[in-house]
């Protein structure tokens, strides 16, 4: 026979994850709107965000980064490079490839998204949040910090 009180940590820890990635969903969700990221496509912001963490690099080192074919790559390349936040040099060690960077002006607005969803983040903290609600999310972060470290 099951005692049935065995599962309710497990019960318990099953309703925290699901209200956990809700939650998370409808955060990055916002924080996204307040950016201002447009029509950006998933796999371009990710491609921004990586050359923006890793420096320049080219189509098939991203594509392969990424987990996707080069010719997928350079779909996801072109309409970045048109709007001018990524630009392509001849690479030095191999002049049939190209080197992808970020733009000065696509640095720029990484910047201001990053500043405007801090700028939201921050307002909403201290509008809706008492200053011993925001020691309580302040105590929550930590905690989540110890779920993904690694």
């Amino acid at each position: 026979m099951v005692d049935v009180s065995d599962n309710i940590p497990v019960a318990r820890a099953s309703a925290l994850a699901t209200e956990i990635r809700a939650l998370c969903g409808k955060l990055k969700r916002k924080l996204r709107d307040q950016a201002g990221v447009g029509d950006l496509t998933p796999s371009q912001t990710s491609v921004l965000l990586r050359l923006e963490r890793e420096g320049p690099t080219t189509t098939s080192n991203l594509a392969r980064l990424e987990g996707m074919r080069p010719q997928s790559m350079g779909t996801v390349i072109a309409p970045l490079q048109a709007a001018g936040l990524v630009s392509g040099v001849p690479d030095p060690a191999d002049g049939r490839q190209t080197l992808l960077s970020l733009t000065d002006a696509c640095r720029k607005w990484v910047e201001d998204g990053r500043a405007a969803r801090q700028d939201w983040l921050t307002r909403a903290l201290q509008a809706r949040l008492s200053p011993e609600e925001q020691d309580r999310v302040a105590q929550a972060v930590e905690l989540l910090k110890r779920l993904v470290a690694e």
